[in-house]
């Protein structure tokens, strides 16, 4: 990364974790983000019928509520997911709720989808020049009294304003929200989804959807979550969310604290649970792989497990937007070392 932006990410780790983060969006916004280099061709591929210059995304959690999607494509990302949003504006969980774990170089988040909700949300969409592929991360508010109404929601507020959505039904920071991940929820969930897509498709062009699940799964629902994400059309499964585990290898005083631990702890276990999805998938659907990734190295591995595309964000904390140019970079010349000449070449090829 660039000096001045070096500079700036080690002042940002001195501040509490919450308000670096809300100075780096301040940042961002001001248009003082990292330019991206041009884009290796060999990291283009296309991700549920979406062209994407590169395939190293932003996982949302990052821009709650799609401030600076746009300046992070500019810092290099290939697409960016922005969210989660929920229908109405909710103030999320009680400070502190973000640790950073530097002797691990992982964090901890019990946010609880803190976000300013659809219409703010939808409203930064609209404003947009759609510059390149960006993603709406969709969840329930924490009191909704139907939280399956919450997503048909969300779908149909965005629709036509971003390039996919994601289902996000794996937070770990919403009571009983990873219940919809059972087959008989989750095939409500889709249902409902689908009837609504199918709707809004009717009048245009259709967008494809996601479904983002967590790594903590039980023998056998890996599996069951893939044919019922085929059963109802979906365009891709991410694995995968934050995590409950707490790993005897965490070192840092904050590794106690409730919520999702992410991070390089999660790299390994999650890698595991996707490649996992990728041979009950046999090829059928899309695979997103997220959890640990902070260089071209762990990029490649979750590639070679059966990832299309991936997605980062916890790394961000302990380097900085640059790291994305980084990544990129070694990705490129791993594929090109092993003969790949397209990233689509060497995804699953372990």
């Amino acid at each position: 990364m660039s000096g001045l932006h070096g500079l700036a990410t080690h002042a940002l780790r001195l501040a509490d974790p919450e308000d670096a983060h809300g100075l780096a969006i301040t940042g961002l916004k001001l248009g003082l983000g990292p330019r991206r280099p041009a884009h290796d061709p060999v990291l283009a591929t296309t991700l549920a019928g979406l062209a994407l210059p590169n395939a190293v995304g932003l996982a949302p959690g990052f821009d709650k509520n799609a401030e600076v999607g746009d300046a992070m494509l500019a810092a290099g990302f290939g697409w960016v997911e922005c969210g989660t949003v929920t229908p109405l504006p909710q103030a999320g969980n009680p400070r502190p709720r973000l640790f950073r774990l530097t002797e691990d170089r992982a964090v901890i988040n019990r946010m609880g989808f803190n976000n300013q909700g659809l219409e703010a949300f939808a409203g930064r969409l609209a404003a947009r020049r759609r510059r390149g592929v960006l993603g709406a991360n969709i969840g329930a508010n924490k009191d909704a009294a139907d939280r399956i109404a919450d997503y048909v929601t969300g779908l149909k507020r965005l629709w036509g304003l971003c390039d996919y959505f994601t289902l996000n039904i794996s937070s770990p920071n919403t009571p009983g929200l990873r219940a919809l991940q059972t087959r008989a929820a989750l095939d409500e969930l889709l249902g409902r989804v689908g009837e609504a897509r199918r709707a809004l498709a009717a009048e245009g062009a259709n967008t494809p959807v996601f479904l983002k699940v967590a790594p903590d799964l039980e023998d056998g629902e890996a599996e069951a979550i893939t044919e019922a994400a085929i059963a109802h059309g979906l365009d891709a499964i991410i694995v995968s969310n934050t995590t409950l585990a707490r790993p005897d290898s965490l070192r840092s005083a904050r590794r106690g604290e409730a919520g999702g631990l992410s991070g390089a702890p999660l790299m390994a276990p999650s890698t595991r649970v996707l490649a996992t999805f990728h041979q009950a998938a046999a090829g059928r659907i899309a695979l997103v792989g997220v959890g640990g990734i902070a260089s071209g190295a762990d990029a490649y591995a979750k590639i070679r497990a059966g990832a299309a595309a991936v997605q980062l964000y916890s790394a961000l904390v302990f380097e900085g937007p640059g790291l994305v140019a980084d990544i990129r970079r070694d990705l490129a010349a791993r594929l090109k070392a092993d003969g790949f000449r397209t990233l689509a070449e060497a995804v699953g090829a372990r």
